[in-house]
């Protein structure tokens, strides 16, 4: 229970306060018991503890998974190491398609290497998630094959609504509830007409104060005759009022008093067919894009907007369609790429917002059809099928550019490219290395600084080489493929292990004593530890218990469907893991790779032209007749 405030000590400031404690008057003067520094009134001990610099709590970020406490001073710096505070790298870049221009060798050469090097390791993989995520239905829905379970839902659906309508009983009565309305208008029209006779009364009362002579209106005439009125309940109306009347007139009538000629039977609703300009019925169109809006089957455009038949210029369907060709369908080639075509069509949507054979609307009159242009051999496509999934058998290559351009908020993306973006977990000590030695330093230089190929690779030559390392002890970055991450990995001689099996030297290592395995592991970077936690049981016992000092932690999240049909996402369990963060370099030094030109003596692709003809230099005969004047 918090210990109540004293009458006194409630206002009681002063450090060396000698008031005599007191019952529910006073107490005694204290200090702070996690030395502070802090003198108050025992009964206020429980407050201060809110606000001691030196009260141990949990981390701010507890309720992320963070097991830690500590002094209440210490909570800002230990943000910046804290296991739970992990950041998302959002970095981004473009790739391109292989131009079609281009001469295909390299890319078929490096495709077929068993080595690869880094632009073509991160290309791959940029292509793998590439064609992991377009969809065959989405890109050529007509040469897709239905999905049984829509056809499900949609079947569901259309019983559901049957049965919807075979319930419904309340079509049989609506014209009865419409003559049950009469009555409510025919009230409504009385008090609008005993309105206006009471106007036409107090304009006549007026009209003899002043000495005017007002003729009052003739109800009867009008009910004799109900074409000679004007009210919207008369018969012929609108045929009177378009005689008398001007057009400005005809329709401010028509905007005051449309309503009520729409519920006597004076004016139509929906126009009928037969008449110009005509919606006579409309169907819902689900507007995708600009050039998915779909004219309706029920338009019909004025006769002012339409050309002269006798002027209009004869339109006929040419070159269309493959019909003109006057070949089979089973005749006709089929395309055998798939992976080239569906880049292309995927550009064409991401750019103009839709696909390359898709009907549009020029205006209403004229609409721009369009036909399939692909028919492949592997279609129809399964249902869910993936341009991953339809080129698996097919021998790899390589479709996007090596070279890569970074994106990033200040930068438009193209729409000619396609967007890839990290989103790697680190710690937030981690991420700034990150950031600086994977995509500054090395992801940033592939194009010819930190990787350079041979000028000829343009030819088809493949051979490249790294021409930086990590300064100190010779190493070098590779792609990791199993793990899909870049890592230094260092040059170890192979002399001490030759001759030595793995499956039957025994495993020394893990005898070690505690204590020196953990000194051991403390050197490694995270992405070590990961892969050394997997190695054995000891192994993965050693890296545990660096978790809370070089690991991060996360909230494993499940959701959870109740009886009732609602879910929500709940915490499970808090998930521990190391980083893939390599051992950050702070220098890079040249390598030892020798010069291009030595490559150049060799290589295949360059071919020497020698000219032994004399050849005559330009201006050379204007220049020695100058000499001889």
């Amino acid at each position: 229970m918090p210990a109540v405030l004293h009458e006194h000590c409630e206002r009681c400031y002063a450090i060396g306060c000698q008031a005599p404690p007191r019952l529910s008057v006073g107490c005694v003067v204290i200090r702070c018991p996690n030395d502070c520094g802090a003198s108050l009134h025992a009964c206020k001990g429980d407050e201060h503890r809110l606000l001691c610099p030196n009260e141990t709590v949990p981390c701010l970020n507890a309720g992320y998974g963070c097991p830690l406490s500590m002094p209440r001073h210490r909570r800002a710096r230990h943000l910046e190491i804290c296991p739970a505070s992990v950041v998302s790298c959002s970095q981004e870049w473009n790739r391109w398609p292989v131009p079609d221009d281009d001469d295909p060798s390299f890319y078929r050469n490096v495709s077929q290497q068993s080595q690869r090097h880094l632009d073509v390791a991160l290309a791959l993989r940029d292509q793998e998630l590439l064609f992991k995520s377009i969809k065959m239905k989405s890109v050529f829905p007509e040469l897709t094959m239905t999905d049984p379970d829509d056809f499900d839902v949609e079947v569901t659906n259309l019983a559901e609504v049957m049965e919807e309508k075979a319930n419904d009983t309340t079509s049989d009565t609506l014209d009865t509830e419409s003559l049950g309305k009469f009555s409510s208008w025919e009230k409504i029209f009385t008090k609008e007409m005993n309105g206006c006779q009471q106007t036409s009364k107090n304009e006549a009362k007026k009209a003899s104060a002043s000495g005017r002579k007002i003729e009052p209106p003739r109800e009867s005439s009008s009910r004799e005759n109900g074409a000679s009125g004007l009210a919207p309940w008369q018969d012929g109306v609108l045929e009177k009022l378009g005689k008398e009347a001007n057009i400005g007139e005809y329709n401010m009538y028509l905007v005051h008093n449309g309503a009520m000629l729409i519920n006597f039977g004076q004016l139509a609703a929906c126009t009928p067919r037969e008449r110009d300009f005509v919606y006579g019925s409309l169907e819902p169109i689900e507007v995708q894009s600009v050039r998915s809006f779909n004219i309706p089957s029920s338009y019909r455009a004025k006769r002012c907007r339409l050309k002269d038949p006798s002027r209009e210029v004869k339109v006929a369907h040419q070159s269309v369609d493959t019909a003109d060709l006057n070949v089979s369908e089973e005749d006709l080639p089929k395309c055998d790429e798939e992976v080239s075509a569906t880049l292309l069509c995927c550009l064409e949507k991401e750019f103009k917002g839709h696909l390359i054979s898709e009907s549009a609307g020029l205006d209403g009159l004229y609409v721009n059809v369009g036909t399939q242009t692909y028919d492949f051999a592997s279609a129809p496509f399964p249902a869910r099928a993936s341009l991953a999934d339809v080129i698996v058998g097919k021998p790899p290559r390589l479709y996007l550019d090596t070279e890569s351009e970074s994106v990033t908020r200040r930068h438009n993306k193209s729409s000619s490219a396609f967007s890839h973006t990290c989103g790697l977990f680190f710690r937030r000590d981690e991420y700034p290395s990150h950031f600086r030695n994977v995509h500054a330093d090395i992801q940033a230089g592939l194009g010819g600084w930190f990787l350079q190929r041979c000028p000829l690779a343009y030819l088809g030559c493949t051979f490249a080489q790294t021409r930086f390392q990590p300064g100190g002890q010779p190493a070098e970055v590779k792609y990791h493929p199993g793990v899909d991450k870049l890592v230094v990995r260092p040059h170890v001689p192979r002399e001490p292990f030759e001759g030595i099996e793995a499956s039957h030297h025994p495993d020394y290592l893990s005898q070690l004593p505690l204590e020196i395995l953990q000194r051991v592991a403390g050197y490694l970077d995270t992405f070590t530890l990961s892969q050394l936690s997997q190695v054995s049981r000891p192994m993965r016992e050693v890296c545990a218990t660096l978790l809370q000092t070089r690991g991060m932690v996360s909230l494993k999240w499940e959701k959870k469907t109740y009886s009732h049909g609602g879910s929500s996402w709940k915490s499970r369990k808090k998930v521990w893991e190391f980083s893939s963060l390599f051992c950050p370099v702070e220098r890079w030094c040249f390598s030892d790779s020798p010069s291009m030109a030595d490559h150049l003596q060799r290589c295949s692709f360059y071919e020497r032209e020698r000219r032994t003809e004399p050849v005559s230099l330009g201006g050379l005969q204007e220049v020695s007749r100058e000499t001889r004047h």
